[in-house]
């Protein structure tokens, strides 16, 4: 989000969950509720998850990369946790991260 231009405020909305104030569009809000379902309770994913993200107007290639994202971010966090890797602070802006591109 930092990359794209997202306020400081937006991010920490999406970090607390609260879709309303990180004025998430009604597709996006669609799409993280299966991102937060995904990755707090993955064994309950079921076929009728995906449904409701085509009604937003998500496509099957949109969708997978969607679920693809989010296990490689679940993949990323364990490998760091087994590791003992320190959290760069990309959020706190420690890091490297590059400035965000203009609009």
């Amino acid at each position: 989000m930092q990359l794209q231009g997202g306020s400081p405020a937006q991010i920490e909305a999406l970090v607390r969950g609260d879709l309303d104030a990180a004025g998430c569009s009604e597709p996006e809000r669609t799409l993280m509720e299966l991102v937060r379902k995904l990755t707090l309770t993955p064994g309950a994913m079921a076929d009728d998850d995906i449904p409701p993200l085509r009604a937003a107007g998500w496509t099957d290639d949109q969708i997978a990369e969607g679920v693809y994202i989010t296990a490689l971010f679940a993949f990323f966090n364990r490998v760091a946790d087994a590791f003992g890797l320190e959290d760069p602070g990309y959020r706190l802006g420690k890091g490297s991260l590059p400035p965000p591109r203009p609009e």
